[in-house]
């Protein structure tokens, strides 16, 4: 017997109780191919060649769905930076591409498309310059394009110029979207040290190291892992911890089936496998309810750095126990609108901007899915990146930033968002500038155990 009724009872259990999915299928597709002098032609070429690579991405999908009885919410597509494949035009402006791959999406009826992004983390070319300054109007007249930009790393420090001008085109994309159903900024994200196949959005995209076309998988599970500590209730925490990393084994087991059935009936090559805990605003799909059913009254008391710490490992543990191709971000999200118990918790006042920062020194990402007032200056926003940057690139590890300046709102305001990103209430930033600071530019040098060779 290949499978027991208790491990089939089990299985079924994470489907219909415990809300387990396959959050994503991505196609990484280059578009490299695709650069010409002319960007009308190039805009053409990426047309042809998304719809060829990806034409049955969706109908793929939604067989293996059936035939499997796994839910995979989201079918998406992630391309090469764009700002490398338009350096070669003629182009003042990059909101046509922008326009062109959300033409794509549209057709291919997938959930976003992303890699309208630069990488600058040691530098700025003209180009990486065009396509920052085409965001505001590109994310504010498409809706399905996700955009990000790399503005430092551990081998080359941060950019403080590109952070700078970052703070500045977040302001710029709040405003020029402000009475669009989808504020910009909610698919803008800004990293350190930014994985070149991670299939999460807003911050996918297609590596230049990466093969022509490939799928990477996310797979998503916090109510199965609360679950989990359910069954470990006032254990010690070693033996909670071995249940959780359990847990996670299983269900990258799952995600390494999908992911591979995908690439086979696709003909392209399986990536990676990326094991998140991605919250949704759901009810019984939150990771801050997981923090509290470890011991915490709420998240962001005293202990939940350490319990978000031992959460982000084992699941790592566990994942790569089961797949040789874990990749991307794998770990733990901690988004505040998307995560149902991360805005109880910020509605009680025990979790601030500063908790969540230091949470991010364990997590997977970072700052994500924040919306602040309004009237934040962009200088402060850049210091806010600033240091979630620099705790990415002292710890070799991704951080990014998604942050929400909601025009019109206040510290405490409602902003809703809807859909998978929920809303939340807009969190007070420090009144205190740092102006001076970022103005002064230049690049913050790499620590001195980036020179590895």
């Amino acid at each position: 017997m290949l499978f027991t009724p208790v491990e089939i009872q089990e299985t079924v259990n994470m489907f219909l109780r415990h809300k387990l999915d396959v959050r994503c299928i991505t196609m990484g597709i280059s578009l490299l191919d695709c650069a010409d002098g002319d960007s009308k032609k190039s805009c053409r070429k990426i047309y042809d060649k998304i719809m060829k690579k990806a034409g049955s991405l969706v109908k793929v999908g939604q067989d293996i769905e059936k035939e499997l009885g796994v839910p995979i919410i989201n079918k998406r597509v992630s391309v090469t930076p764009i700002s490398l494949v338009a350096a070669a035009s003629n182009a003042k402006s990059y909101v046509e591409y922008c326009k062109t791959l959300d033409k794509c999406a549209r057709e291919l009826g997938i959930n976003f498309i992303g890699g309208f992004s630069a990488l600058v983390q040691k530098g700025i070319t003209p180009a990486d310059r065009i396509l920052i300054d085409s965001i505001p109007e590109a994310l504010a007249t498409t809706d399905f394009v996700c955009s990000s930009v790399n503005v430092g790393s551990t081998k080359s420090g941060i950019n403080m110029d590109a952070v700078k001008l970052m703070g500045e085109t977040i302001k710029k994309t709040a405003e020029a979207s402000k009475d669009c159903a989808v504020n910009g900024c909610s698919k803008l994200v800004v990293f350190c040290n930014a994985p070149e196949d991670n299939p999460f959005m807003a911050g996918a995209f297609h590596g230049p190291g990466e093969a022509d076309a490939v799928i990477n998988v996310g797979v998503s599970g916090p109510g199965v892992i609360l679950a989990a500590a359910r069954d470990y209730k006032g254990r010690p925490i070693n033996e909670l911890a071995e249940g959780i990393k359990k847990m996670a084994f299983k269900i990258t087991r799952l995600g390494q089936l999908v992911g591979t059935e995908a690439a086979n009936r696709l003909g392209v090559g399986f990536g990676i496998l990326d094991l998140s805990l991605a919250p949704t605003p759901a009810v019984g799909d939150s990771v801050a309810r997981i923090l509290e059913e470890i011991g915490l009254e709420s998240a962001g008391c005293p202990g939940t750095t350490a319990a978000l710490a031992m959460l982000t490992d084992m699941v790592k543990k566990g994942g790569v126990m089961a797949s040789t191709s874990v990749g991307g971000l794998s770990g733990a999200f901690i988004p505040v609108s998307e995560d149902e118990g991360m805005i109880n918790a910020v509605k009680q006042g025990s979790i601030c901007l500063e908790k969540l920062e230091a949470m991010t020194t364990v997590c997977s990402v970072g700052l994500d899915m924040i919306a602040i007032p309004g009237d934040t200056p962009a200088t402060t926003i850049s210091g806010i990146m600033a240091d979630e940057f620099a705790i990415g690139m002292v710890n070799n590890k991704t951080t990014a930033v998604r942050l929400i300046p909601a025009p019109g709102k206040k510290a405490g305001d409602w902003i809703e968002f809807g859909g998978l990103l929920g809303g939340c209430p807009v969190m007070p930033v420090s009144k205190f500038s740092c102006a001076d600071f970022i103005n002064r530019g230049g690049r913050l040098p790499a620590p001195i155990h980036s020179f590895r060779n």
